[in-house]
């Protein structure tokens, strides 16, 4: 779509940005400003915005959401963006209407997907990987959308249903093991992609958490209660809350919203915080309640290093400095430090691939401009001269790397360059 995104304002954009951190990151920022807007958004006929996530022809409710924070800080110098991103929710309350379960959607009842043979015979989906992540990001987009605007009618007519579904089907998972009928088995020899149990997946107990199949990698969990997905969870039920007081007047809403985040926290408190023998007291990334842990962090957003890019802690709070320091460490699995970089990866991609969104999470968290500087450069420099953000490149040879287009790696980029010149995304909650 041309035209929304007016070039005088990419150019001056564009211009402060190469300032701070050279021609390169400006040409660059440029590029993926304007390629998200122009090949990503498809305007339905009912006003619904389809965004396909990049080299794959599917909307995921997490990355479309992820690829239009950033031009929630222009929308004062292209209100026409205001249309197309309340488009995108409408789109993402419908799909949610249609299957909260499911991850990635189709343009229409096309019948295309990921693996054949795992969806049933629904045509609007490509993907059925259940993931609490992605009932979550419409509604923080939503809300911030919201705050940029002020403005209240933006939603759509599926915002409130959607949402009363997502606080009902959260509260469901608490007890996955005797209420959920969610399954996923996909015909394949690699455990990441279905789950154990004729897809009920691996045991867990009650612990006030809700449960998830799948990590934000689209990776199965190892243990069904992931933790940063669950304090995300949570302050979208704090949204959700507001938004049935204050838009829907629903009282029954916000106080089954609320009731929620509140078990949601406690759950994690109580199990999903432990004790490691270095860093103190941390969160754990999964845990079943029955005992296993796992100690990492994922490159995927919402990860324990980008919780509080999400609003769901504070980045002076002890326990996330704690946490940051381990997943940020080899004690965390999937940090890799090579030649050309040292970040985190994700077993989704190869051994010793570390992800740009992950390195601008770091940055972003880290609220230091010369790191911002320095990791905006490292990215570009990292690129293999193709002027696009990879989803992942090995840390000792950028030549290898993974995703051709990338546009939630893109935005993320966008989202750090926008940084330096004082525009913040998270500086929304506050408005």
């Amino acid at each position: 779509m041309t035209g929304l995104l007016p070039d005088p304002l990419v150019e001056d954009l564009a211009v402060r940005v190469a300032q701070r951190a050279g021609e390169r990151v400006g040409r660059l920022f440029a590029r993926a400003l304007r390629e998200t807007v122009e090949r990503t958004p498809t305007v339905r006929p009912d006003g619904s915005v389809f965004v396909v996530t990049g080299d794959i022809p599917a909307m995921w409710l997490r990355d479309s959401t992820a690829q239009w924070q950033p031009y929630l800080l222009l929308l004062d110098r292209a209100p026409a963006l205001t249309g197309v991103i309340a488009g995108v929710l409408r789109a993402q309350f419908a799909a949610v209407r249609h299957d909260p379960y499911a991850n990635a959607f189709n343009d229409g009842p096309t019948g295309a997907c990921h693996e054949p043979g795992d969806l049933g015979d629904d045509p609007w989906l490509w993907e059925r990987k259940y993931e609490v992540d992605s009932l979550a990001f419409p509604v923080l987009l939503a809300h911030r959308l919201r705050r940029a605007t002020g403005r209240d009618d933006l939603l759509g007519a599926d915002a409130h249903p959607a949402m009363r579904r997502v606080v009902d089907l959260w509260r469901l998972e608490q007890d996955h093991e005797e209420r959920s009928p969610y399954r996923f088995v996909r015909p394949t020899d690699l455990r990441s992609e279905t789950l154990d149990r004729d897809g009920l997946g691996t045991p867990v107990a009650r612990t006030g958490m809700t449960w998830s199949g799948f990590r934000p990698s689209d990776d199965a969990c190892e243990f069904g209660y992931n933790v940063p997905a669950n304090l995300f969870a949570a302050r979208a039920l704090d949204h959700v809350a507001t938004f049935a007081a204050e838009v829907f007047a629903d009282p029954a809403l916000a106080r089954d919203a609320a009731a929620l985040a509140a078990e949601l926290r406690a759950g994690v408190a109580e199990h999903g915080v432990v004790e490691h023998p270095v860093h103190g007291r941390v969160w754990a990334y999964e845990v079943d309640g029955l005992g296993g842990r796992l100690l990492a962090d994922d490159a995927n957003t919402p990860s324990l290093l980008s919780l509080p890019l999400l609003g769901a802690c504070a980045a002076d709070d002890p326990l996330y400095r704690a946490t940051r320091a381990l997943v940020l460490s080899e004690e965390n699995p999937w940090f890799h430090r090579g030649t050309a970089a040292a970040g985190i990866g994700s077993p989704h991609t190869p051994d010793r691939y570390v992800w740009p969104i992950s390195l601008a999470v770091q940055a972003l968290t880290g609220g230091d401009p010369d790191e911002a500087v320095a990791t905006l450069r490292l990215i570009a420099d990292t690129d293999d001269g193709t002027l696009h953000v990879h989803e992942g490149f090995h840390v000792d040879d950028p030549s290898r790397w993974t995703r051709e287009w990338f546009s939630w790696a893109d935005a993320t980029f966008c989202e750090l360059a926008l940084s330096l010149l004082g525009m913040r995304v998270l500086d929304l909650d506050a408005a």
